[in-house]
């Protein structure tokens, strides 16, 4: 393989493969204190969260597999039932149907990534932004 063999890809190409969610993606409140960049497909959804200290998300289950790369800062998870402090380079599973929630006990930064798609949070993008564009719901 050469680099010579393929064509560099134009802006339209890109904007359909490549997105710079803090730039191009408004801020979706998940729960007071929690804002996060969604980004979505119909197979996954990608969550750049920043999570106030103080911020509580309750005790709750979803059917999507989750996985939460902390950033920076750290938090307190619980998960069925047991809390574990997490910080930056932590990586956490938690397969569906888990119950799980969170104490923010200082401002912290995560990316989360759904399997399948988080439809809920979708649906709060499109509440608190109906005028913006949702990335790759159709590619």
């Amino acid at each position: 393989m050469k680099r010579s063999d393929f064509m560099l890809a134009g802006q339209q190409d890109r904007e359909r493969y490549i997105v710079r969610p803090e730039e191009q993606i408004p801020l979706t409140m998940l729960v007071p204190g929690s804002e996060s960049h969604l980004v979505s497909t119909k197979e996954l959804t990608v969550s750049f969260l920043t999570m106030k200290a103080g911020s509580v998300f309750d005790v709750h289950s979803h059917p999507q597999s989750q996985c939460m790369i902390v950033l920076e800062g750290k938090c307190d998870e619980i998960i069925d039932g047991k809390i574990y402090s997490v910080s930056a380079g932590d990586v956490l599973y938690l397969p569906a149907n888990v119950p799980h929630g969170a104490f923010i006990e200082e401002d912290c930064r995560v990316i989360d990534v759904f399997c399948p798609c988080r439809e809920d949070y979708m649906q709060k993008f499109v509440e608190q932004h109906p005028d913006s564009v949702t990335y790759f719901r159709t590619v």
